[in-house]
């Protein structure tokens, strides 16, 4: 028989999420957006092709292969997790409190940290939009800190009007990108299409090794799906669903886009216009093949694309502070919820104002909002969610090993085990390469990946108590 599932801490009706709010459309929509493609795809893949050269397509098909991997064992033990949670809940329920303590703080570290770094990018495109259209500059904090205000009141107003909103932006952002890759197929790229990206010549290199921790990077925030489990109509159903849909959409999404990118410069230079061009890679390539109007509708976008982002890592941020709230490991203060939306608004309103206290701390030290806030936050961010996978998937282990009578239970093993080993290669691979990500000196990367492990023992050692409040 399997462990008791009865809850350990349920929350009393005063202070419960909305329930049946989203179906499986509406958690994927969260998720999509927190990934953030336009963002990700304009400003981050071009690095991935400076690094791996043009076997960067195949780095994306990777990272998604083993996500999918990793989503395996999640999806399968979903069902035996009875409450919302993601990370803690999924480790505690296979390696017991402490551990599942120690991943609920790491959690809250780590997409706090990717949350709010979101916002450096805002304030220098937005100062970059308006140079170029209104001949204006304006100091990155001052949109960024607008940005906060919009991303609360969003949130504050429940997760269907959250829904609402990320579902017009992403289809927007993802048109936008299609358009661009759609433009270069028909136009048949530089020197014609090719596949030589998919060679293991161009795969299997030096370069793909520290491609990978963009690639990987690429993907944050699937797993958020299991987040919003006590606000979803059929758990069992969409959060699997939701799951599956947005790591296939993010794996071809992103290969096909990149590998588009290729072609538009072609394979023998594409190296060296990404060396030349990196911040602008893309915008050339949409004003080449569909016209300037869509790189300018491409910089607006890119606005879009990071509040879309914000926002859903806003609502993951206040459900994990909720539910670890609810269990008794934050204050209960963090488990309130509004009356009439019935969203986890007295957490939002905390993580809000943390957000502001942070973007203004490196606003009045006169930081770089890109070499320093988003380094020194989307550092830990990246690789304490990584981690929290690999231990997710070493709870998927221990939980199936010791429920034997439980179906599938062989083959679910045999998957996990190898995302198991492959998901602690890619942390491995992460904290070797963080130069690459960080582009700073070897004692600021000492910090910043020193943070993860000393936030993961913190948690451990104070364990959450075994009933709720």
């Amino acid at each position: 028989m399997v462990e008791s599932l009865t809850p350990q801490a349920v929350a009393p009706p005063d202070r419960r999420l909305r329930q049946g709010a989203l179906g499986t459309s509406g958690i994927t929509l969260m998720v999509l957006s927190a990934a953030a493609p336009l963002t990700v795809m304009a400003g981050i893949a071009p690095l991935s092709i400076l690094l791996g050269g043009i076997g960067a397509p195949a780095g994306y098909l990777i990272a998604c292969l083993v996500m999918a991997l990793f989503a395996v064992g999640f999806i399968a033990m979903t069902k035996y997790v009875d409450r919302p949670g993601a990370f803690y809940a999924y480790v505690e329920r296979g390696l017991g409190r402490r551990a599942g303590s120690g991943a609920g703080l790491l959690a809250l570290l780590a997409y706090n940290g990717i949350q709010i770094s979101g916002y450096a990018i805002l304030g220098s495109s937005a100062d970059l939009v308006l140079r170029t259209f209104f001949g204006v500059g304006v100091h990155w904090a001052v949109p960024a800190l607008l940005g906060v205000l919009l991303v609360w009141f969003l949130g504050h107003r429940g997760v269907e009007v959250g829904a609402r909103v990320l579902g017009v932006l992403l289809a927007a952002e993802a048109v936008a990108l299609a358009l661009v890759a759609g433009a270069v197929v028909v136009q048949g790229g530089a020197n014609g299409l090719s596949l030589e990206s998919f060679h293991p010549s161009h795969t299997f290199t030096a370069g793909m090794a520290a491609a990978l921790t963009v690639c990987f990077g690429s993907f944050l925030g699937f797993e958020s799906t299991a987040v919003y489990r006590s606000e979803a109509r059929d758990p069992d159903r969409s959060v699997p669903r939701a799951t599956v849909v947005t790591l296939a959409f993010l794996g071809i999404f992103y290969t096909f886009v990149v590998w588009s990118v290729i072609q538009a410069f072609g394979p023998e230079r594409v190296v060296a216009v990404s060396v030349e061009n990196t911040k602008n890679m893309f915008y050339i390539a949409a004003e080449r093949y569909a016209g300037a109007w869509i790189a300018d509708v491409m910089k607006v976008l890119i606005l879009t694309s990071v509040i879309a982002s914000a926002l859903a890592f806003h609502n993951t941020v206040n459900r994990y502070a909720h539910s670890l709230a609810v269990r008794g490991m934050l204050p209960a203060t963090l488990s309130r919820v509004h009356p009439l939306h019935r969203s986890p608004s007295t957490a939002g309103t905390w993580q809000s104002l943390v957000s502001i206290v942070v973007i203004s701390g490196f606003a009045a030290a006169g930081s770089d909002p890109y070499r320093t806030m988003l380094i020194w936050l989307n550092t830990p961010g990246i690789i304490g969610v990584v981690l929290l996978q690999a231990i997710t998937a070493l709870a998927v282990v221990v939980f199936f090993w010791r429920n034997p009578q439980l179906p599938r239970r062989s083959s679910i093993l045999g998957v996990a085990l190898v995302s198991l080993v492959l998901m602690a290669g890619v942390t491995g691979v992460l904290v070797r390469y963080t130069d690459i990500l960080t582009g700073a000196g070897m004692t600021t990367n000492a910090v910043l990946v020193g943070l993860v492990p000393v936030v993961l023992l913190l948690g451990f050692t104070r364990p959450a108590p075994r009933s709720g409040k």
